[in-house]
Parts: structure tokens; sequence; C-alpha cells
């Protein structure tokens, strides 16, 4: 088998013997990022857990079953909902979330009837490759804060222990992936945070460092109904326009992010999901996930890069792994002893395969450019790509309001396609 040989396409189902494996691998992936919105938030993390595998059977469904794509809690609505939870709560944010998922329905309406011939023009090689290495790139900081501090939030208490376990972390997914034979090779993720994860009980108890707790694992219950909060039944329904107001514009940059994981999918499965099964459907079913989101109680979720990663590094693009990966959410966001035993996997180790993951997507763009022999040796070529990328590794925003936020990666991914559209492609034109 070659480097770039695809392991499992799109509509291929793995073995019955590691298709569990292939599924969980995704669970821990994409784990780590889904429970911390909430949690930062003020909401139960369970609840994340079963609207993300309904988010994610739900985005398939309306694409057919076409593209494989795992949604997750988004960081884009953080700042809004923590301030809507102060005032409003829980009711607030569902309206704003589901408020967000219209506009996605709106949308891709305009998309629908509006044809798809524009996308080539809009979204080129010499754009695309560029936001796509700044969709892994910007994501590199969360990565490494992870691996080197035990006070991740306030950036503070620098640990050469964290940064030894994320390391043993990422060289293990990097030792399973190059040599793993057989089933082995094919959960490097799953395999390398579980040595990590040991890796850190062993340091722990070598340095007196409280890095694996079992606390919440001991005293949590098998069985739990995640928390859901539901309008009419669980409170009664009541209008916020300051909750629309406030999250309904963060779906614009939203998208943005949905177009750049859209293009990561296209080059790694070799196929052009803007086109078939389209835009209008992925944006659908963006949509659609964070409507069911919000109308549980649960943050908004998202397409998210992790699981893309794993996919790049397996090479498995199973439709039926993903999908088994949101039926395990759904099921573990009802056993409270595997949610805290997931949840008590620690930071470096997050982080440790989170550098692996966001490394993994940001050479997929340099792919890109390389695939489609882009000449940088023609100044459009070179300042494009330039600009779009230190604007958005650089982490550049753009504060609309207190509560809204432009992000690097929009910023990067809207400078990227005007300048495309703009300077001209034949020199003599100037």
């Amino acid at each position: 088998m070659h480097d770039n040989d695809i392991i499992l396409k799109v509509d291929e189902k793995p073995a019955a013997s590691q298709w569990f494996g292939l599924s969980f691998q995704h669970l821990f992936a994409m784990f780590g990022s889904t429970v911390l919105v909430p949690i930062l938030v003020g909401i139960n993390p369970a609840i994340a857990l079963l609207s993300s595998g309904l988010g994610t059977l739900a985005h398939m469904s309306v694409t057919k079953f076409k593209v494989p794509a795992y949604m997750g809690s988004s960081f884009a609505y953080i700042g809004a909902m923590t301030l809507l939870m102060k005032n409003g709560g829980m009711p607030a944010i569902a309206q704003g979330a589901m408020t967000g998922g219209l506009v996605y329905l709106i949308v891709a309406l305009i998309v629908k009837f509006a044809g798809k011939g524009w996308i080539d023009k809009v979204l080129p090689p010499i754009v695309v490759g560029p936001i796509v290495m700044v969709i892994g790139l910007s994501l590199a900081p969360t990565a490494i804060n992870d691996a080197m501090y035990t006070d991740v939030a306030n950036l503070k208490g620098y640990s050469l222990a964290y940064i030894i376990i994320a390391l043993i972390t990422v060289l293990s997914i990097v030792i399973y992936s190059i040599y793993g034979k057989g089933f082995l090779s094919v959960v490097p993720i799953l395999l390398g945070i579980i040595t990590g994860y040991v890796a850190a009980m062993i340091i722990g108890k070598i340095t007196g460092m409280n890095i694996v707790s079992f606390t919440g694992i001991s005293h949590a219950k098998w069985l739990t109904i995640p928390p859901m909060e539901i309008p009419f039944a669980n409170y009664k329904w009541a209008f916020y326009p300051s909750a629309i107001l406030t999250m309904a514009p963060i779906a614009f940059v939203t998208m943005t992010e949905h177009f750049g994981h859209i293009m990561v999918l296209n080059s790694l499965t070799k196929k052009d999901y803007f086109k078939e099964p389209g835009l209008e459907k992925t944006l659908t079913g963006d949509g659609l996930a964070q409507i069911i989101a919000g109308f549980i109680g649960a943050p908004p979720v998202t397409s998210y890069g992790e699981n893309i990663g794993v996919m790049a590094i397996t090479k498995i693009h199973s439709i039926y792994v993903i999908a088994g990966a949101a039926v395990l959410a759904i099921v573990v966001s009802f056993i409270g002893k595997i949610t805290a035993l997931l949840q008590s996997i620690p930071a470096p180790v997050i982080g440790g395969a989170s550098i692996a993951l966001f490394g993994v997507i940001a050479a997929s763009g340099l792919k890109i450019l390389v695939e489609n022999k882009i000449n940088f040796d023609i100044k459009r070529n070179l300042l494009i790509s330039s600009v779009v990328l230190v604007i958005g590794i650089g982490g550049m925003i753009i504060n609309i309001t207190q509560n809204l936020q432009i992000s690097s990666v929009a910023i990067a991914t809207i400078l990227g396609i005007v300048l495309n559209l703009v300077l001209p492609k034949d020199p003599s034109e100037i």
C-alpha cells in the first residue's frame, strides 16, 4: 500500500471487527473540544455529546450520506453564550442557536437558486490551499497551550511534565501510524491517546502531580439522562431579541469555516462536495444540526477539524465510521462512567493528539498547492497566499461589538477571495 492510497472510501464499510475501534477513535478526537465548550459556558457536557451525535446524523441524512463530516460544539459562540447565560440563561442561548441555524438554511436557499458555477471562480486552488493551511495552523496555539500549561485558561503554570506527556502522545501517534501493522495502523490516534494517558498516570505518580484524576469516575453513575432543556417542556418560551442579534451574525463567520472544512474534505476524498451533494445541502445539514442543538439545550455545533485530521492520518474516509462515532457519542452521553472517563483525559494528552491532527490539516493545504502546480514566481499568487497565511495564522480579529468578532480564519478567507477576484490574472492587464 502506498502512502497516498485511501484505505476506506467514503461509501465503503469497515470490517465488523474494526468498526467499533475506528469510530471510538473519532469520539476520542472530538471529545476534548466538544465538552470544553459547554464546561466554559456552564452547560452539562453530556448534552453536548448528545447533540454532536444527533447533529452529525442529521447532517448525514441531509447530505445523502455522502459527506464524512462530524459535528461538534462550536467555539465561535462562546463569548455570546457566556453573556446570554447571565442574561436569560439557557432559553436565550437556545433561541440564539436555533436562529443561527435558520441563517444557514436561508443562505442554503440562496445558494440553491444562485447556482454553483461561481464556486470554482471564487475558490480556486491559490485561495483554497492557503485557507486550508490557515485552518490547521490557526489552531496550533490551542494544541501547544494544552501541551504546556497546567492552567490553560490563563496561560499559567508552565510544566515540563506536561510537555513530556504531549510529546509521548504525538510521537506514539507517529510510530503507530508509520510502523503499525494491520488494525494498529488504522487507529493511531486512539492508541496514541491511550499511550499518553498511561504516560500521564506514570509521570503524575513520579512527580507527585495530580495529572489524572479518577474522582469523577468513582462518583459518576452508570446510567444518566442528559439534562435536556426543551422549549415548552422544560421552560416557558419567551422572545429574546438580544440573543438573536448577538448569535445570528456569528453564523456568517462559522460559514466561512464550513467552506474551509469542505475544501479539506474535497482534497482528502478526491471528491467535490460543493457540487455533489451540493453546497446548499452541506449548509442545510449544518443549519439543521445547529437547530437540533438549540432545541435540546446544547451549544451550537459546527463541522470539526479534529475528525478531518483523523481521516487524513488514517486514510479512512468511511461515512459508516463517522456515523458509528455519532451513535457512540449518543450512547456515551447516557453512560455517566464513560463520560467521566473521557473527561479524565488530561490536557497534555489532548494537546499532543491535537499537534498531529491540526498539523495534518495544514499539510493538506500545502498538498493542494503542490498538486495544482501553483507558480509562486507569479506575484499575484505570492501575494494572495502571503496575505491569507499571515492574517490567518497571526490571529487578526475584528471586534464588531463586545460579544461579536470576526475570526482570523474568516478574515483571511474573505481577503483571499477578494484578492483573487480583484487582482489581474494576466500581467499585461496591469
